[in-house]
């Protein structure tokens, strides 16, 4: 599912500049046309090209499928690689994605460097909605802590309630949900280290 906008920039942030063409462009890198990354990730050929067409905005489940289907993480997906050198990244810089259909928002703070697979994200879930991610590759890991109120994680069915200033590791080759039960936001942190991913 996703979400048909006049300016997608405007729900993706700064990651709206990047999603269509990085989706293109590893697309290609990968050999695969439309049809057959529609058949990886299971997202359809007519919302692939909608969204490197820059027309459409994925809700977060259909961005995790592009994910797993292109073999990265989302803020692969969102932002743009950077030369490995120090690197300050001030909030206009950080790729941000905001779920059309919840409203759960996602930013970026780490720098993409092309030798890395390690993603370090700040996240919020408004009250009473959910985020529901399909599963990365084996080896991918993952790294959640809380820092304001309180969060379910869904791990391979598993139901964790992860309190404000507690941590949760998780293997990320499995579907993972993120739930807001309560009647606040939710903050929380998330590391994803792909570098053990095969």
């Amino acid at each position: 599912m996703a979400v048909v906008l006049s300016r997608p920039e405007a729900v993706l942030g700064e990651g709206g500049r990047h999603l269509a063409d990085n989706v293109r462009r590893l697309r290609v890198e990968r050999g695969l046309t439309m049809d057959a990354l529609a058949l990886r990730c299971g997202v359809s050929r007519a919302m692939i090209s909608k969204i490197e067409r820059g027309a459409a905005v994925p809700t977060a489940t259909v961005l995790g499928k592009l994910g797993a289907g292109l073999e990265v993480g989302l803020s692969q997906l969102l932002g743009s690689q950077q030369a490995r050198a120090p690197v300050l990244m001030p909030p206009s810089a950080q790729s941000s994605y905001r779920d059309p259909e919840t409203g759960f928002v996602r930013r970026s703070l780490s720098p993409l460097f092309p030798d890395r697979r390690v993603d370090f994200a700040v996240n919020m879930m408004p009250p009473g909605k959910s985020a529901l991610f399909p599963p990365h590759h084996r080896g991918v890991e993952e790294y959640l802590f809380v820092s304001l109120g309180e969060l379910v994680v869904v791990v391979d069915g598993e139901r964790f309630l992860v309190g404000q200033g507690s941590s949760l590791y998780y293997p990320g080759h499995v579907v993972h949900e993120f739930r807001n039960e309560t009647e606040q936001p939710v903050e929380f942190y998330i590391v994803v280290d792909g570098t053990g991913a095969r």
